[in-house]
């Protein structure tokens, strides 16, 4: 199986970084090929613009887009790697998603908007965030929100029949806490083989 690895975070000695190649080294050891997309490192404009407005519309693809869902297409599963941010994706991730997942190649909303045009697929959203897991209790519900938001929202539109989010909770917290952490990143790598 080949597995896109998207990760959005602009310091490429991160811990979103540390985790996406944690989940590489699982999901390569179970016999898996692996591609990482950084989205920073590799200066993918986010922002959705006329040009993506006029592809919707029947224009030619922007060079840049087709690059990523020709990615895509030779991919069996993704896996988006990004920091929780203000309860959210970063505007890095979240623009990908937007000027990618187009319209007439991920989804067809006028004959059935609930149908996706992509094959089925796996993806593992590996989500950091910095909140104490001991003190999450609160934002339970909101972490459902976001679960609901990405899973049947967001990702529901584009063929992905095994959505698999791991929030990721002390991502700033002990060395302890950390390496539990990129075990858990990595055992998502090992699980590919169940995909």
């Amino acid at each position: 199986m080949h597995v896109l690895t998207v990760v959005s975070h602009p310091n490429q000695k991160s811990f979103s970084h540390a985790l996406a190649h944690s989940f590489r080294k699982g999901a390569e050891e179970t016999g898996n090929t692996v591609e990482i997309a950084d989205l920073h490192a590799e200066e993918f404009d986010p922002i959705w613009s006329m040009s993506d407005v006029e592809h919707a519309e029947g224009a030619a693809v922007p060079d840049d887009i087709r690059k990523e869902q020709v990615r895509i297409e030779r991919c069996d599963a993704v896996c988006l790697v990004f920091p929780l941010y203000w309860f959210g994706m970063p505007a890095m991730m979240k623009g990908w998603i937007d000027r990618v997942w187009s319209w007439g190649w991920a989804y067809d909303q006028l004959e059935d908007h609930n149908k996706s045009l992509q094959k089925p697929r796996t993806i593992v959203l590996l989500v950091p965030a910095g909140a104490n897991p001991n003190e999450w209790e609160p934002y339970a519900s909101i972490e459902q929100s976001m679960k609901n938001i990405w899973c049947i929202g967001t990702l529901g539109y584009f063929g992905f029949n095994d959505k698999r989010v791991h929030m990721l909770n002390g991502a700033t917290g002990s060395l302890t806490r950390r390496k539990a952490l990129l075990k858990t990143a990595y055992q998502a790598g090992m699980d590919m083989k169940k995909a």
